[in-house]
């Protein structure tokens, strides 16, 4: 007669089975992770070094150390072909990305369209004005000998100072402003540039570009060419329960479109600038989440859509120059740049480029109420209906694709800047790009950077120095 023994596993067999286990879900996890995030990583790394590159005139390795070589873009590797103009980054010799400079366009980075059929696109862009030390400012760049009595020197020098030496709000490391510029009732009073950056130096926007978008489709406004109560043009949308989506739900980013703002994961945002071709098109494919103009969700593909209905209603033939000749070169901002997409519309939300003065001239004409040179740029009321919050945002801090400082009447105390006054309102771009206005004030701060700095310490001390 026979006796079967039960032999259970010992712990150790238990305990390797487990971590097996858990080792394979690891794996499958990275190569989840590698797949979604690898094509980001290595898109944002090749559009950002070709524009840095062939844009800005920056050396390579400079901008790999001092933009480019924390985690996770310590993981690609990067080839500048001066040949053709381009970048390729790989991260692991995996998701391969390209970025090409075109003269006149900046950088562009590719995904599915052929290159040459991107490089074949043809853009009739305007000649660029020479911007003249002979003109005064602002159409040029001759300051005025005068100093306002309203200002301390002193005060502002020392306020300039502090911000070009602070401290990174996001961490312990240096904040690297490189430009900070100060206006007063529309004279330029005070800059200070970092070593190695001076006032020729072209710098990223990012979001800010936002805020030239909001103006250009102003200038369509005036032009009776678009009504911001009106469904926005979009084609895809006809028909659809999008079709009930206005110009100005798009404008004050409460769309309803279903679309993340993520750049810490792989997300809506990360998708559209790094793995599209159309971002307009990527965005207008998403499905409808909430009712329009009933909740604020900030997402740079509604300003896509805003740049791809500019597109559409200027026309093929007039549309890459119209920016510069519509906006730009009128008030003298001619360093601006605008990069398009490989489709060939000019990235609304995030690429644009221009000195610290071409940014401020675009904050003064905001300061002006759209008047320059007693022309009248942006339509009667245009920057009034940009400072009004939007009605789907509860903090009421968002209008025209410009942020606000805070003018709920509920909450007077609930501003975002303390120290400033309720009626300051911004445009904002990433790593604490700003120009900030204070009509009440009659002061223009524009600070750009590699890093955010705290912006209401910088502004306390600059309006600490408006003599009572």
């Amino acid at each position: 007669m026979s006796t079967t023994v039960s032999r259970k596993p010992s712990l150790a067999r238990r305990l390797l089975r487990v971590a097996g286990i858990l080792l394979l879900l690891g794996l499958a996890y990275g190569v989840y992770y590698a797949w979604r995030a690898f094509p980001i990583i290595s898109g944002y790394f090749a559009k950002n070094m070709a524009s840095a590159v062939f844009v800005q005139g920056r050396d390579p390795e400079t901008v790999r150390s001092e933009d480019l070589g924390g985690f996770p873009f310590s993981l690609a590797s990067y080839e500048v072909n001066r040949a053709d103009s381009s970048v390729t980054v790989t991260v692991w010799g995996l998701a391969r990305h390209k970025a090409i400079y075109r003269a006149g366009l900046g950088c562009t980075l590719l995904n599915k369209l052929p290159e040459a059929d991107v490089r074949a696109q043809r853009f009739v862009l305007p000649p660029r004005p020479l911007s003249s030390d002979t003109l005064p400012w602002p159409m040029g760049d001759l300051r005025a000998d005068s100093f306002p009595v309203a200002i301390d020197p002193e005060k502002l020098s020392l306020a300039m100072d502090h911000a070009l030496m602070a401290r990174s709000s996001e961490g312990d490391g240096p904040g690297r402003t490189r430009s900070f510029l100060v206006l007063y009732d529309g004279q330029l009073v005070g800059e200070r540039y970092a070593e190695g950056v001076d006032k020729n130096l072209v710098q990223i926007g990012w979001s800010m570009s936002k805020s030239m978008t909001a103006a250009l489709i102003g200038i369509l406004v005036k032009e009776g060419r678009l009504n911001p109560d009106a469904p926005a043009p979009v084609p895809e949308w006809k028909g659809t329960d999008k079709a009930a989506i206005r110009l100005r739900d798009l404008l004050q980013q409460s769309s309803g479109l279903d679309f993340e703002e993520d750049y810490g994961n792989p997300s809506e945002v990360t998708n559209m600038l790094f793995r599209s071709d159309d971002m307009a098109a990527f965005t207008a494919a998403r499905p409808l989440a909430q009712q329009p103009g009933t909740v604020f969700n900030y997402s740079s593909g509604n300003s896509n859509i805003l740049s791809r209905i500019i597109r559409r209603t200027v026309g093929e033939e007039r549309y890459a120059a119209f920016p510069y000749e519509a906006l730009f070169y009128r008030i003298g901002a001619y360093s601006t740049l605008l990069e398009p997409d490989a489709s060939g519309t000019y990235i609304g939300s995030s690429y644009s480029y221009a000195t610290a003065r071409d940014f401020a001239r675009f904050g003064l004409l905001y300061y002006q109420d759209g008047v320059w040179n007693g022309t009248r740029l942006l339509p009667e009321g245009w920057v009034a209906a940009s400072v009004q919050p939007a009605p789907g945002d509860p903090n009421k801090r968002y209008g025209y694709q410009f942020w606000l400082n805070g003018q709920d009447p509920e909450h007077p105390g609930q501003r975002k800047f303390p120290d400033a006054p309720a009626d300051l309102y911004y445009s904002k771009g990433f790593n604490g790009q700003g120009v900030y206005i204070i009509p009440s004030k009659k002061v223009i701060v524009v600070r750009l950077g590699q890093h955010p700095i705290d912006e209401n310490t910088f502004l306390r001390e600059v309006l600490a120095a408006l003599r009572p």
